[in-house]
């Protein structure tokens, strides 16, 4: 592993901290990390002082062999993130593998996803999340048939990264519905059944995620009107989302959901109306990619600036405003100024730390997750 090895401080199985919270009120928080400097190290002071469990994650287009979009391979992130644990001596959390993503499902595609898989499981991951949710067959016969490439997918990938972890000990996350696709009548849902179905095919061909991302409305990164106004992620459809939770528990389906795209979504709605328990993992990403960038216009004005311009230039769309298409291509502006990025002055940095810490508490508090840390040791002792 290329990782630093800090006692005590290293991630533990995904597994570990979804078995342990699974019937618990709460939300686990999974931060998409795509800017480590003072990023990271804030969201784990935030865990350690609420004594939150906290899961760190990168997707296969941010992070992969080559960079992604954020320049970090896995095995750069993995050192990363293991030492901002070591620093701020956090136990409780895991490296997680987000939207391993499969596209096309030929031989050629899924042999490339198991070297990445192989890479991150090198790197020190103890958590994955198997996306081949864009496979689907819309001439099949039933619902079993349409999602008969998914789940044929979704099994292989499993039992490889089983047999490379020899064992399972490991988190699993999988995806049934592809987050985001509209279809002629609005945004296409995952059904009950379909999850269902999904479920039990994975679960009869031995593979037992523990967590099952759904499309229910909510759609990744940041999100604008027709005029290129941003806007909050309110489309989330919780009915739907219980329907699914209660399909799944009524038919002895011991897994939970997963809820994707919630960098826009206000804290209030998420403590309010979202079904702690059901939902166990909420995906943050770009909100934390947009503190950074907030950080910058007020701390490093020039270096924002220059962001701003490269991503407009390359960028920009007719008929979009630049706030939307700085908005939603940003993020790519990540690996062209890694450097920058990574060599910011040690005050930026403590800006941006502090920042990060009290967004990620005023999360954890939304998602009810305070105090989830110590029963996960206590699981862990059981």
């Amino acid at each position: 592993m290329g990782q630093a090895i800090f006692m005590g401080y290293n991630p533990i199985s995904g597994s570990v901290i979804f078995n342990a919270l699974k019937d618990e009120k709460c939300i686990i928080m999974a931060c998409n990390t795509r800017i480590i400097p003072g990023v990271t190290t804030g969201i784990f002071r935030s865990a350690k002082d609420l004594d939150s469990a906290i899961l760190i994650e990168l997707a296969k287009s941010e992070c992969n062999l080559k960079g992604g979009y954020t320049g970090l391979t896995p095995a750069e992130l993995s050192m990363r993130t293991y030492a901002a644990a070591g620093s701020v001596g956090l136990d409780i959390w895991a490296l997680h593998a987000d939207h391993i993503g499969v596209k096309k499902g030929t031989l050629e595609e899924l042999n490339s996803v198991k070297e990445l898989i192989a890479a991150q499981i090198d790197a020190g991951f103890t958590s994955f999340a198997i996306d081949a949710s864009h496979l689907f067959n819309f001439d099949g016969r039933d619902t079993a048939e349409e999602l008969a490439p998914n789940i044929n997918a979704t099994i292989e990938l499993a039992r490889f990264i089983e047999s490379e972890m020899g064992g399972s000990d490991f988190g699993l996350e999988v995806e049934v519905g592809e987050i985001g696709r509209t279809g002629d009548s609005g945004m296409v849902l995952t059904t009950p059944e379909e999850a269902v179905i999904f479920i039990r095919s994975l679960n009869d061909a031995g593979i037992y995620p523990q967590v099952l991302a759904i499309a229910n409305g909510s759609t990744h990164g940041n999100i604008f009107d027709k005029d290129g106004n941003p806007i909050e992620q309110i489309s989330i459809d919780i009915p739907r989302t219980k329907e699914v939770a209660k399909a799944l528990h009524d038919n002895d389906l011991d897994v939970r959901i997963a809820q994707h795209g919630i960098t826009g979504t206000p804290r209030r709605l998420i403590a309010e109306q979202f079904p702690h328990g059901d939902i166990i993992k909420g995906n943050v990403g770009t909100f934390w990619m947009n503190l950074v960038w907030d950080v910058l216009q007020e701390e490093q004005p020039d270096l924002h600036q220059r962001i701003w311009d490269w991503t407009i230039t390359n960028y920009s769309a007719e008929g979009k405003s630049d706030v939307e298409v700085f908005g939603k291509n940003s993020k790519f502006a990540v690996k062209e100024f890694f450097k920058e990025l990574y060599s910011l002055d040690e005050e930026t940095v403590a800006v941006i730390e502090d920042r990060a810490y009290e967004e990620a508490s005023t999360f954890i508090d939304a998602f009810k997750s305070e105090g989830s840390a110590e029963i996960v040791r206590e699981y862990m002792r059981a």
